[in-house]
């Protein structure tokens, strides 16, 4: 029988544009994708806040931070809990890297990017690296229920930073 949770079509492969977006990340804040053109990106879909494994990776992306800045990267949170509920998760965990709401309508760039699961009402564990050009060079979705860790984000900075200097 098929899962009828997985989302469709899967996550957008690399060398497509990605698409832009403006989130909040406060209520009276927001964030648009096109705000770190000339930087490489890391978009973090993440089924929801309070989760174990979804805490688990957002402080484990916290702990690495300055590994991801130093290939000057940004690294962007993404799930459909709403600012109030981001603005508790970031002051327990003490992240230093936002937290975008895709709350209304909902799932709205989850979907852009082929990360919602629609039976479940969340996003997919999925990560995209974007280069400065704004264009996907890496994605990858874990199951719902395992951290992906940092290592295949820092392989794909890695690759994008070589080929900006070999350019």
């Amino acid at each position: 029988m098929a899962d009828t949770n997985r989302f469709a079509g899967g996550p957008l492969p690399p060398g497509t544009p990605a698409p832009d977006f403006t989130l909040h990340n406060a209520p009276d804040r927001t964030v648009s994708l096109r705000d770190f053109r000339g930087q490489p990106v890391i978009l973090a879909f993440y089924p929801a806040d309070w989760s174990p494994v979804c805490g688990d990776q957002m402080s484990l992306y916290n702990e690495v931070l300055s590994e991801f800045e130093g290939y000057g990267a940004k690294l962007l949170g993404i799930s459909v809990d709403g600012v109030w509920c981001h603005a508790a998760f970031a002051g327990d965990r003490k992240l230093r890297f936002p937290l975008l709401a895709d709350f209304e309508p909902k799932g709205a760039v989850a979907r852009r990017y082929g990360a919602y699961r629609d039976g479940d009402g969340f996003t997919e564990r999925a990560l995209y690296v974007i280069d400065g050009d704004g264009v996907i060079r890496w994605s990858y979705v874990s199951p719902i229920g395992v951290n992906p860790g940092a290592d295949g984000i820092l392989r794909a900075l890695d690759a994008v930073a070589g080929e900006r200097t070999s350019a």
